[in-house]
């Protein structure tokens, strides 16, 4: 099976090509510039595809961003501290991000005789990102059927999507993904932040997977008090 992923440069997306690779499957990496505040995390999508020795294909959205306002990642919004399921972390919503993005990976994959398309969301994405649900993938991998009826037969693979973060943590360790190669702060800064809802995610998801986080924090231990009080509240 032949499979364009679409990936971010984050933990999840360069675990899932590292794991995709390891079975053979990747024949392309897809990544997106939509005008987010920061675009490092694009450098090491781009790092992994060299790495894997597949083609790189870098999409500028970045007129269509300006016109998906409202968002901290695309706005003069500061980005919140806490846990990732805190309510206060609705800000970072991109109104349709993956349905755009994935439309588009399709018609990569579909151009390109690929079999699949492959997303790296999760279950821990599900509170705050509709397009990260099960009923949006089912849903959108039904669309897609419909959509190149006759022309190609490209299913959606969301390996993750009832996952956990630390069990994507687990699977990129068994594939040697090089966990420090990888990009997840919303902050943009020279050093994962620490305090943002992804960061506390992160560094939570290494300690409940058991696998030694190579990341470099600004702020290492406030990933703690976030869960605690997340849990107290």
């Amino acid at each position: 099976m032949k499979t364009t992923l679409v990936c971010s440069g984050g933990l999840d997306s360069v675990s899932l090509a590292h794991s995709l690779a390891g079975q053979g499957k990747l024949s392309r990496i897809v990544s997106f510039d939509y005008g987010q505040r920061h675009r490092k995390e694009l450098d090491f999508a781009a790092a992994c595809a060299r790495r894997l020795g597949v083609p790189f294909h870098l999409v500028d959205l970045s007129g269509l961003g300006a016109a998906l306002s409202g968002s901290a990642l695309t706005d003069d919004i500061d980005v919140p501290d806490g846990h990732y399921a805190e309510e206060t972390m609705r800000v970072t919503v991109v109104p349709n991000r993956n349905p755009i993005m994935l439309t588009i990976a399709f018609g990569i994959a579909a151009a390109n005789g690929d079999d699949a398309v492959a997303a790296a969301v999760h279950g821990g994405d599900h509170f705050i990102y509709p397009d990260c649900r099960p009923a949006f993938t089912d849903a959108f991998g039904a669309m897609q059927k419909a959509a190149l009826d006759g022309y190609a037969d490209i299913d959606l693979h969301v390996p993750f999507v009832h996952a956990t973060k630390a069990d994507i943590v687990a699977e990129g360790a068994r594939h040697n993904t090089p966990f420090a190669e990888t990009w997840s702060c919303y902050k943009g800064g020279d050093r994962h932040c620490g305090r943002c809802g992804t960061c506390v995610e992160r560094r939570e998801a290494f300690h409940l997977a058991g696998v030694n986080d190579p990341t470099e924090y600004a702020d290492p231990d406030y990933w703690q008090a976030a869960i605690a009080a997340h849990e107290g509240a």
